[in-house]
């Protein structure tokens, strides 16, 4: 099953005071396992970003300037999310971001099934920290990298975050390693799980001579 781990900048919080989408970040997962297949943009917000903002991301006026606008990626966007479930930390600002900007060019709301992880967290972790880092932290997952908060970099913490979460045990997400192939990948995955503990000839022994007995006392009584 191909899920989309997605993560979104904008140039605020809420989009009742027009603040707009800056950034777009989506990983594809099949199965657990991250596929080469990825969706990543800037993009011009014709707005200025505010100072809060500013801090978390980097992402200058000058710098959003030169991107495209939503309008010229939202097409192929769509596209990529297609029939996928998506999963999202705090889905609920990243949709309300998404939607107006769809809603914005007359298209229809995001209708594919959202796994929200902040949900996730606070029913695992009732009355503990659940944002990134600290989820990061929980898991032992290296977030060095995360000096600004980028949609790419996010999206490959919250995938290692959304495998734990879901107790599933975590296959090497090396997402360094373009060239690897999936059958490679799947291999690790198996090898992660399994454990294969061979006898020694002692116990081999040992079970031999209690087969035999069982044979012999099933036999005669």
């Amino acid at each position: 099953m191909k899920e989309i781990v997605l993560d979104t900048e904008t140039t605020g919080i809420s989009v009742k005071d027009g603040h707009r989408i800056v950034e777009i970040g989506c990983i594809e997962l099949d199965n657990l396992i991250p596929t080469n297949n990825k969706f990543h943009c800037y993009l011009n917000p014709e707005r200025k970003v505010s100072e809060k903002a500013f801090e978390v991301h980097g992402y200058s006026d000058e710098f959003l300037a030169k991107q495209k606008k939503f309008s010229e990626v939202a097409d192929k966007f769509l596209e990529f999310i297609d029939g996928k479930k998506i999963i999202i930390h705090n889905a609920d600002f990243d949709l309300s971001h998404l939607n107006n900007e769809l809603k914005i060019l007359g298209k229809k709301k995001i209708n594919n099934e959202i796994v929200d992880t902040l949900t996730l967290a606070r029913d695992k972790f009732p009355g503990s920290p659940s944002n990134l880092d600290a989820l990061c932290k929980r898991y032992r997952i290296d977030n060095s990298r995360r000096t600004k908060h980028t949609a790419l970099i996010d999206c490959e913490l919250l995938a290692k975050v959304y495998i734990n979460l879901i107790d599933q045990k975590e296959p090497t997400l090396d997402f360094s390693k373009k060239e690897i192939s999936r059958e490679t990948i799947f291999q690790e995955k198996i090898n992660y799980f399994k454990k294969i503990i061979k006898p020694s000839n002692v116990e081999l022994k040992k079970h031999k001579e209690f087969i035999k007995s069982q044979i012999k006392k099933n036999f005669f009584t």
